[in-house]
């Protein structure tokens, strides 16, 4: 486990503070007049999901927390329960609350693979991948004359969840979501 000096504890990276993994949001290292610099940071918990403001004097350290990175197989979703077993080992099936998955659940194909963040043997997050290409499965026809490049429709895709489209996206079509946002990118696949 390595120890980060104050002015070493950066964007992304993960520390051990309050007992739980944080991971560090925000960082501005600066002095004042005479003083010795501090390094002004925001992190988020990723156990708690809380977020704390901590400066970090000079002579104080952080340790960098120790994650692993593990390859799961999302199965299905029932309910608000999501479904997955470790990768290649079908039998070894393990569930995690939507309230633990979060808004980019939904963006989740049965079957897929995805990397979950593991701390002292502990699931601590999914990591979703940013972009997903999913199949469009209920899409009203688009009004004559209404095809402008600004008008926007709701379409359902195969996961379940519903995006805002623009007007010429039909059913059938494959198109590119970034789960970080839940915002269409692009058409990848016309039907």
């Amino acid at each position: 486990m390595a120890v980060l000096s104050y002015n070493e504890i950066t964007l992304k990276k993960v520390i051990l503070f309050n007992d739980e993994p944080c991971l560090v949001l925000a960082t501005h290292v600066f002095r004042k007049q005479q003083r010795k610099p501090v390094n002004i940071t925001k992190l988020k918990g990723l156990k708690s999901g809380r977020q704390y403001e901590q400066t970090f004097h000079v002579n104080e350290t952080a340790d960098e927390a120790d994650l692993e990175n593990k390859n799961v197989t999302f199965i299905y979703r029932k309910g608000s329960e999501y479904w997955f077993h470790n990768a290649g080992k079908p039998a070894e099936r393990f569930m995690l609350t939507e309230d633990f998955i979060g808004e980019q659940g939904k963006f989740l194909k049965d079957r897929s693979d995805v990397q979950a963040l593991v701390f002292e043997e502990e699931i601590i997050g999914i990591k979703f991948p940013i972009k997903v290409e999913l199949k469009v499965t209920e899409a009203m026809p688009a009004v004559k004359g209404n095809t402008s490049s600004s008008a926007l429709k709701q379409v359902t895709v195969e996961t379940g969840a519903t995006v805002m489209v623009p007007m010429f996206i039909n059913e059938g079509d494959i198109i590119s979501i970034n789960t970080e946002s839940g915002d269409y990118s692009e058409r990848m696949e016309k039907a």
